[in-house]
Order: C-alpha cells, then sequence, then structure tokens
C-alpha cells in the first residue's frame, strides 16, 4: 500500500502513528482499501485512503449484497494540525465520504437519511442526540468529538443514448468528527462498517489490512 502524504521531509511522530494507526484496522474482505491522494491545505498534514466494495463474486450468493444493486466507495481524509483548530476541538479531524447505489424502495423510503446518519453514529459509539463520545481507556470505541454532517439521496433519470439502467438511486453521506488520540484504527473500522451497511452487505469476517509500504 503506497503512502501519499503533504510531502513534508519531517513529519510529527503523533502523525506518523495515527496513520500507522489507520493500516492496524480490520475490514472485510469483500472491502478494499488504498492510499489515495490527499486535499492540500486544509491542515499541515494530511493523509487519505479509498475505500470500495469489490465487486461481488456472481458464483458466490453469500457475498452479493441484499440491498443495493450497485457500487458502493467512499474516502476517509485524516487531517493534523499540531497547534490544533478552534472549530476541530482537537487536533487529529478525519472527513468522510460514502457513496453508494440503493434499491428503489430504500431511495424513496423518507426515514432512509436517518437511518444512514445512525449506521455512522452507532459504528463510532456516538449516543443518539450528541456529538461525542468519550469512551473509557482501554475501551475498543473509537474517541469522538465535533460529529457533524450530512446525509442525501438522489435519483438519476437516464434518457437518449446513454448507458446505464433508466433510473439510478444514490446515497451520500458525507461527516466529519475530531479524534480525541492518534489511535484511528477503530475511525477506520467503523467507517468500513458504515460503507458496508451502505452497500447491504451480509455478515462476513475480516481481514487485516497490514502495514503501509515504506516511502
Amino acid at each position: 500500500m503506497t503512502r501519499v502524504t503533504t510531502g513534508a521531509h519531517t513529519e510529527p511522530a503523533d502523525f506518523t502513528d495515527a496513520v500507522q494507526s489507520l493500516h492496524a484496522a480490520a475490514v472485510r474482505p469483500e472491502i478494499e482499501v488504498g492510499s489515495i491522494r490527499p486535499p492540500q491545505r486544509l491542515a499541515p498534514y494530511s493523509y487519505a485512503l479509498g475505500v470500495e466494495v469489490a465487486p461481488p463474486d456472481p458464483d458466490d450468493p453469500a457475498l452479493v449484497p441484499t440491498d443495493s444493486s450497485g457500487s458502493a466507495f467512499g474516502r476517509l481524509v485524516l487531517l493534523y494540525d499540531p497547534a490544533g483548530q478552534e472549530a476541530w476541538n482537537g487536533t487529529f479531524r478525519l472527513v468522510a465520504f460514502v457513496q453508494a447505489e440503493v434499491e428503489a424502495d430504500l431511495a424513496t423510503d423518507p426515514l432512509l437519511p436517518e437511518v444512514a446518519w445512525e449506521w455512522l453514529t452507532e459504528a463510532l459509539g456516538v449516543p443518539t442526540g450528541s456529538t461525542e463520545s468519550l469512551p473509557p481507556l482501554g475501551s475498543d470505541v473509537p474517541s469522538v468529538l465535533a460529529l457533524g454532517g450530512t446525509v442525501t439521496a438522489t435519483t438519476s433519470v437516464r434518457y437518449g443514448d446513454i448507458a446505464g439502467p433508466p433510473r439510478a438511486h444514490q446515497l451520500e453521506l458525507r461527516a466529519s468528527w475530531t479524534a480525541g488520540s492518534s489511535a484511528l484504527t477503530g475511525h477506520l473500522e467503523a467507517f468500513c462498517e458504515v460503507l458496508a451497511s451502505a452497500a447491504g452487505l451480509p455478515p462476513a469476517g475480516v481481514a487485516s489490512l497490514g502495514r503501509p509500504a515504506p516511502q
């Protein structure tokens, strides 16, 4: 896995530890994770992962999503500012994006945004109606502060000579939150849980990501 950061010659130990902790995450075998180029100028140091659900094996019905008609993918961006930022209430900020194609009956459900947001809050261990989770020391639940975001459900209609189904329904979730420490393993695992839920994947085992390749 190629590591891509801001290109700084010397990276703070806290930032390096945070990146390494991401690569200690265990994710489902159907989910593929890889380093991508992070956004610039949002923070002194940044790191980004592209995450997607691999195409199912048509010969293995156990791997076919139960509630999704198409692909699901996302990005998880780590921002680090040693001086902190007032809006973050900390030094580590995670920015998440998920997009998934969903079935028509799910897309038209007025409760879909609430359900999708609950996927995130439950995965992060954030109580309903709260924006933070401060679990006891030693807990596997991520420490989360200042959680916020949006959920959007859209329908696209194709006309004329264009490939694809006549109608496509998509779910988009955008969120960001502050991590209470540089231990980010649980944050990536929670993000992958959300992606799996959006893709309608059935329960499955996990596989280790492994460490990033040296620069």
